[in-house]
């Protein structure tokens, strides 16, 4: 297992507050480590880059179609997306090289997801990622 995927699985679902998780390579635009049964379509991946690159409140008046589910723009900034539908959501942070992507479902506490999640974003910011 590399180092990214270990960090994902220990930072991030080791919350019991993050579904799932996944490292977009943004030059790129493919997915580079996720955690185990978590698969991005082309076309999920391409509406992540997309968020990034419309205004932030392009993305928040048009939400996101991620997964095959409607979401609804909560956050959108330089390095932030957060959107949800109903008790699941999707998190997004942008870094120099990755765009990290999160999900919580209905159980999990969206805060802990967001934190857990941005706090790994910084992380991969510092380094250089």
């Amino acid at each position: 297992m590399s180092h990214l995927q270990n960090l994902l699985l220990d930072s991030l679902l080791g919350t019991k507050h993050v579904d799932s998780a996944a490292l977009i390579q943004l030059q790129e635009r493919s997915l580079c480590v996720s955690s185990p049964g978590f698969s991005l379509m082309p076309s999920d991946i391409r509406t992540l880059v997309n968020g990034f690159a419309k205004s932030p409140i392009q993305a928040r008046r048009e939400g996101l179609y991620f997964m095959e589910k409607d979401y609804k723009c909560v956050r959108a900034d330089e390095y932030s997306l957060y959107a949800k539908n109903e008790n699941t959501g999707v998190i997004v942070v942008k870094t120099n090289l990755y765009l990290l992507v999160t999900t919580y479902i209905e159980g999990m506490y969206p805060s802990v997801c967001v934190e857990a999640t941005e706090k790994l974003g910084e992380y991969l910011r510092r380094k250089g990622n």
